[in-house]
């Protein structure tokens, strides 16, 4: 049993899985996905993100939260997270206000850069998905640089895994109540998004509709990932 500190009270809560990693999939170059970053804390690799603008990083608020701008950096343009590409420094930081740590709902911050990103075959924006788009039935790629196993190691190359919308109502049964307008959740038979992956894109036909939040386990059949609701926080996205 976990402990959340609450109010100055101790409150038991299972741990949610944090930081997704990417199980299951395969290694794949940074031609095929250009919008994804990594997302650096003092130089080291945390979480994923994505390009949205010239300057703008989409990426999860549990990943911001508590940090500073001064202390991020995104590498972009790269197959491997550890070098080449390009790094820019953070500018600042618009993370949701809404954003809750303990229900990780609103899980979503806005980046700006203090540069552009030059635009190339290696390095573009991906484009959002609409705020009225339909759930359902959808098949989703979801990229990134997390461990390949539970308490395995990460791999150097970024990597990529298919994975199956799941309805809300099931997945919200799921984990007893706790599913937000503000998730959606995708999963598949032995694949999955957990540890290091957090804030990286979940993308369908070429757009994004989720940014890798949550869940508890890693492919666990009994728990879909979690995954911000990207059309439920266009809203807040839009306005930064």
């Amino acid at each position: 049993m976990v402990f959340y500190i609450s109010g100055g009270k101790l409150q038991p809560r299972r741990a949610p899985r944090l930081d997704g990693r990417i199980v299951g999939g395969q290694p794949v170059k940074i031609e095929q996905y250009p919008y994804q970053v990594s997302l650096q804390y003092y130089g080291s690799h945390t979480c994923g993100g994505s390009i949205i603008g010239p300057n703008k990083i989409l990426t999860a608020a549990h990943c911001t939260s508590g940090r500073s701008a001064s202390s991020l950096t995104i590498r972009h343009s790269s197959t491997y997270r550890g070098d080449q590409g390009a790094v820019i420094k953070v500018a600042s930081i618009a993370q949701n206000p809404e954003f809750d740590p303990f229900e990780l709902s609103n899980d979503v911050s806005v980046l700006t850069l203090v540069e552009n990103i030059k635009e190339s075959n290696i390095g573009k924006p991906i484009k959002l998905i609409e705020g009225n788009a339909t759930e359902g039935g959808r098949k989703a790629i979801c990229t990134g640089w997390g461990a390949l196993s539970s308490g395995g190691s990460s791999p150097l190359q970024l990597q990529a895994v298919e994975v199956n919308e799941i309805d809300r109502v099931e997945c919200n049964e799921s984990y007893s109540g706790t599913i937000s307008n503000t998730m959606i959740c995708f999963a598949s038979p032995g694949k999955d998004s957990c540890q290091g992956d957090s804030g990286g894109p979940l993308v369908v036909d070429e757009k994004q509709v989720g940014i890798v939040s949550w869940g508890y386990g890693c492919a666990d059949r009994n728990y879909p990932g979690v995954y911000a609701h990207v059309a439920a926080l266009r809203t807040f996205i839009d306005q930064h």
